[in-house]
C-alpha cells in the first residue's frame, strides 16, 4: 500500500511539475558556457493578421538560411516535436517554429470564426515571412510544410516565388477529396482483413466521404492510425505527447491549449478543406520543390502525393522516400529526414546563382 501512495504521489508531483513549468528554450552556448555571438533562441509573441501568435526562433547562426515550419493540422502544433526530433537543423538554419492562428498559444478564445479561411492563413505567412526577412535581413526563406501546412507552403510558392528560395512538402496533400476516399478504403479493407468487428462496425456506420461532420473524418482518421496508416515506425500520438511535453518549451498548458485549438481548426476550416485539390491548381512554380513522402502514409496517400509530384514543373525537383514511414517522417525517420534537409535542401540553396 505504501508503494502505491509514493508511487501515485510521484505521479501527480510530475504532472504538477509540468503544469507548472516556466516555459523556455535555452540558449547556444559555447563549451565554456558563454553565449555564441551571432545565435539566438527565443519564444515571442507578434501580432500577425490582428491576431497575436507564438513564434520561436532558433539558430546557432543568424546568418544561416531562415526556415519556418508550417505545421500540421489544422490547428495542430509541431513546434515542441520539431526540436524534440529535428533540434539539429538549428545548427544549420535559422529556424522558425509558427504556431498559426488558433493553434496552441496562438489560440485566443475571441479570435472570429470568419478568420478562419485559407486566404487568411496564407495572408498571415506572408507577414510571417516578411517579418523575418526584415529583422534578420533576409532576401528569401524556406518554407517547410508537413501535411495541412503543405497547403499553405504550396500556395504561398506559387504566389510568391520571390520570397521563397525553396518550398519542402512533408506529407504532400494534392487532392482532398479523393485523399479522404483512399484512407477510408484503406481503413475499411484493413478492418475486415483484421476480423476487427469494431472497426467495421463503425466504418459502415460513418459511410465513406464525405463526411456530414469532423467527427466522422476523426473516427475514420483514428482507425487509420491503429491500422498503420499515421505511423509505420514505433511510434504513437501518445509517444508524441510525451516527447513535447519533454521539450523546455512546452508543459501541460500547451496540451490543453492544443486540444482547444485543434477542434476549433478543424471545425471552422473542414468547409474548405474538404474540396480542396491544389494538383488541379497549383502545378508550375518558379522556385525548387523538394517532396518528402512516407511510403507507408495513408492519412494522405503517399500515392497520391507522388501523382502530384509528377505533374509539377519547375526549375528543380526532387522527391525523397522514407521507407519505414507512414504520414510523419520528420518524427518516425529524424535521421534521415534531417540528413535530407542538410545534405539535400542546404548545399541547394548556397549553390551558385539559387
Amino acid at each position: 500500500m505504501r508503494f502505491v501512495v509514493t508511487g501515485r504521489a510521484a505521479i501527480l508531483a510530475l504532472l504538477l511539475s509540468m503544469i507548472t513549468a516556466c516555459v523556455h528554450t535555452v540558449p547556444f552556448k559555447d563549451a565554456a558556457g558563454r553565449i555564441i555571438p551571432g545565435s539566438i533562441a527565443s519564444m515571442e509573441t507578434v501580432p500577425i493578421g490582428g491576431v497575436s501568435q507564438s513564434i520561436w526562433l532558433r539558430g546557432v547562426s543568424q546568418s544561416n538560411p531562415a526556415l519556418i515550419i508550417l505545421h500540421g493540422g489544422p490547428g495542430t502544433s509541431e513546434s515542441a516535436l520539431f526540436r524534440h526530433y529535428n533540434s539539429i537543423l538549428e545548427q544549420y538554419f535559422l529556424v522558425i517554429y509558427w504556431e498559426q492562428r488558433g493553434t496552441g498559444r496562438s489560440f485566443h478564445s475571441d479570435i472570429s470564426p470568419a478568420s478562419m479561411n485559407i486566404a487568411q492563413f496564407v495572408h498571415d505567412l506572408d507577414e510571417v515571412v516578411e517579418w523575418v526577412k526584415r529583422r534578420f535581413d533576409k532576401d528569401k526563406v524556406v518554407l517547410l510544410g508537413h501535411s495541412w501546412g503543405t497547403v499553405l507552403g504550396t500556395i504561398y510558392a506559387s504566389r510568391y516565388p520571390e520570397k521563397v528560395s525553396a518550398y519542402v512538402g512533408v506529407a504532400q496533400i494534392a487532392d482532398v477529396p479523393r485523399t479522404r476516399q483512399l484512407s477510408y478504403e484503406f481503413a475499411f479493407t484493413e478492418a475486415r482483413k483484421r476480423n476487427n468487428a469494431s472497426a467495421v462496425s463503425e466504418l459502415k456506420a460513418i459511410g465513406p466521404p464525405p463526411y456530414d461532420s469532423v467527427d466522422e473524418k476523426l473516427a475514420t482518421g483514428k482507425w487509420v492510425e491503429r491500422f498503420g496508416g499515421m505511423f509505420h515506425a514505433n511510434l504513437s500520438t501518445g509517444k508524441l505527447i510525451w516527447a513535447a511535453l519533454n521539450t523546455d518549451e512546452a508543459n501541460l498548458i500547451d496540451l490543453v491549449k492544443f486540444g482547444q485549438g485543434n477542434r476549433f481548426s478543424l471545425i471552422q476550416l473542414e468547409n474548405e478543406i474538404s474540396r480542396l485539390n491544389l494538383s488541379e491548381y497549383y502545378q508550375s512554380f518558379d522556385v525548387p520543390i523538394f517532396f518528402l513522402l512516407g511510403r507507408h502514409d495513408r492519412h494522405t496517400p503517399a500515392a497520391l502525393a507522388e501523382q502530384y509530384f509528377g505533374m509539377i514543373r519547375a526549375p528543380y525537383k526532387r522527391l525523397f522516400w522514407f521507407e519505414q514511414s507512414a504520414h510523419n517522417p520528420p518524427f518516425e525517420e529524424p535521421a534521415q529526414f534531417n540528413r535530407v534537409l542538410i545534405e539535400e535542401v542546404l548545399p541547394f540553396l548556397k549553390s551558385k546563382n539559387r
